[in-house]
């Protein structure tokens, strides 16, 4: 492999370019169509993180970190990111609510703790509309409340990140103020969109299967596979994840039967196809259907702890 990757870091320089054009000259007279366009780089930029933290488009951990380290979507920092996405991707792990920081599975014991209100929340959550619309906020909640205890607790690394990405911040926030963009408008109208589009690609990237493979999807073809850096082939993805963003359709197009078979079949043709399917029913169930099924025992009187959101970015 080549130690620069070219595609990578010139798409890197349109997702910034562009998001600045946008808000300096878009903004002024067409703000909702600048708007629209900013959250569009935001989600790429997510995507862009994601390549970085997985060692593109260079060798050096340091400069990918460097190259995206604006954080159009303000939430979250890429080194809590990095650890946590590594950490999903051990395979053998997936979806277990207790060692799989991406899952959406709640354990038996921490649903039952939960509020009625928020069980009927998370439920409305596993529907593809609800995740399109609430899982920006549950998972930032989730998030943010996790990262503040062990911020509290200094968890080795947790207190860098975040005075990271706080340096990170200041110079968006600084162009957003200089394009005349107030800061809530951002968050409404660009963060919360640009999550939104990442949570089409995370919706349904990963099931409970008996077999590791087997929990890890692929959507054939979709308009959206350039903004998600084609990890809509999240099979291949997971298998070769040194695997630039722009060589996975050609690995999954040289041995298609084999990658549906090593993922037993989980395979869409198109986001088209899931919306239709699960947009007001969910597809999975909130308990994960196997593991950690023990019942929680009773509560003390304290009462019950802060339950997680789950289901970060990915």
């Amino acid at each position: 492999m080549h130690r620069i990757e070219g595609p990578t870091l010139a798409l890197i320089g349109f997702c910034y370019g562009l998001w600045a054009l946008a808000g300096a000259m878009i903004w002024p007279i067409a703000p909702v169509a600048a708007l629209a366009l900013m959250a569009v780089m935001a989600a790429l930029h997510s995507s862009l993180v994601h390549e970085c933290l997985h060692g593109h488009p260079t060798r050096n951990r340091r400069w990918n970190e460097a190259l995206v380290s604006v954080p159009l979507s303000v939430i979250y920092p890429y080194r809590r990111y990095r650890a946590t996405h590594l950490a999903h991707h051990h395979d053998e792990r997936l979806t277990d609510p207790l060692e799989d920081p991406e899952s959406y599975y709640k354990a038996r014991w921490q649903h039952d703790r939960m509020p009625l209100w928020l069980r009927a929340i998370l439920r409305v959550n596993n529907t593809m509309l609800g995740r399109l619309v609430l899982g920006p906020v549950l998972g930032a909640a989730g998030f943010l409340a996790q990262e503040g205890r062990m911020f509290r607790a200094d968890v080795q690394g947790v207190r860098k990140a975040w005075l990271l990405h706080l340096v990170g911040l200041v110079p968006m926030l600084a162009l957003v103020w200089s394009f005349g963009i107030p800061f809530w408008l951002y968050m409404v109208a660009v963060v919360w969109p640009s999550l939104s589009l990442i949570a089409i690609r995370t919706y349904a990237e990963h099931r409970w299967h008996d077999v590791p493979e087997g929990r890890t999807i692929v959507v054939e073809r979709s308009p959206l596979a350039w903004l998600f850096l084609n990890n809509n082939l999240h099979i291949v993805h997971h298998q070769l994840p040194q695997a630039p963003w722009y060589a996975l359709p050609r690995l999954y197009a040289e041995r298609r039967d084999h990658w549906q078979k090593l993922n037993h079949g989980y395979v869409y043709a198109n986001y088209w196809q899931m919306f239709r399917a699960h947009a007001i029913r969910a597809k999975e169930p909130v308990v994960h259907p196997v593991l950690h099924q023990i019942p929680a025992p009773p509560l003390p009187e304290t009462g019950p702890p802060v339950a997680p959101m789950g289901g970060q970015q990915a």
